[in-house]
């Protein structure tokens, strides 16, 4: 009789590390899928995009704006990773704070290891400039990206600044352009044509070289694309123009340039925990806070 009840005690026990290893096994599967199709997660690492964001938050990132991305190899390269953009919500918009794949200062590709968010401050067919400080775009009187700061530096003199943070994309005398005074850039979008030369050249020849996997070379003012002369291109990909909201400290699009679309991994919908990284306490109060 008493095996007979602590057979039936262990089949209860069984059963429910049996139900909990089920639920856990589902619960699991759905965040899996979630991931995989809807969201992200991350935490944020540094002030980039202060005051918006803070190290410590944790945010929820859709893949549904601009539509979820799928990573290839390129068929035809297989050292190249290519990205298949399903349909989404959404396209990008003004002032979207974006979850996106790497800086780059040189080569262009797409790197999953590395991530970063900024505010999407141009969008492509924009013509962007910063007027001593402040965020324009030709045509459109929207405030863009976090004005407080664009205020503060407006008001500051060029010396206080060092040349790291002062000099800007393309990084070139031809164009001097600094974080106060910057532009017009021009944001190509997909069909754009535009006439090259050896000046402008400079603006575009990393996402030109990113399009077609060619080498750009200027000779005597003129622009060849592996050796054939070209003067003008039309683009096959959109392009966006990504500052932080903290824009003393932040490398961002006014340092490397513009991003390919197929960088951007979703959109930063709101902070959904946060933690101090200095007193490793909770703060409670940005505990689902919307991010706009």
């Amino acid at each position: 009789m008493e095996d007979k009840t602590l057979k039936i005690v262990i089949l209860s026990i069984l059963k429910k590390i049996f139900a909990v290893l089920f639920i856990g096994f589902i619960v699991y599967e759905i965040v899996f899928i979630c991931r995989v199709f809807f969201f992200v997660s991350c935490v944020i690492p540094s002030d980039s995009m202060q005051p918006t964001l803070l190290k410590g938050d944790y945010v929820y990132v859709t893949q549904r704006i601009p539509g979820r991305r799928v990573l290839e190899y390129d068929p035809n390269n297989s050292q190249k990773i290519i990205a298949i953009r399903k349909k989404g919500k959404r396209g990008i918009q003004h002032n979207d704070v974006l979850l996106f794949n790497g800086e780059y200062w040189d080569t262009l590709f797409i790197d999953n290891s590395q991530h970063f968010i900024k505010r999407c401050i141009a969008i492509p067919g924009d013509t962007f400039y910063i007027d001593n400080g402040i965020f324009r775009i030709k045509n459109i009187d929207d405030t863009l990206g976090y004005y407080p700061y664009q205020s503060q530096l407006s008001n500051m003199s060029d010396s206080q600044f060092t040349e790291v943070i002062y000099n800007c994309f393309p990084h070139d005398s031809a164009f001097n352009w600094n974080i106060k005074n910057f532009g017009p850039l021009h944001v190509p979008k997909q069909g754009d044509i535009i006439n090259i030369d050896g000046n402008n050249i400079k603006l575009y020849k990393n996402i030109i070289e990113y399009e077609t996997d060619k080498n750009i070379s200027i000779k005597n003012d003129s622009v060849f694309l592996n050796n054939l002369f070209i003067d003008d291109y039309r683009f096959v990909k959109n392009y966006y123009f990504m500052v932080g909201d903290n824009l003393f400290n932040s490398g961002d699009s006014r340092y490397f340039g513009l991003l390919p679309e197929d960088h951007i991994m979703g959109k930063v919908s709101f902070i959904w925990k946060s933690k101090d990284p200095f007193t490793e306490k909770y703060r409670l109060e940005r505990f689902f806070k919307k991010v706009i």
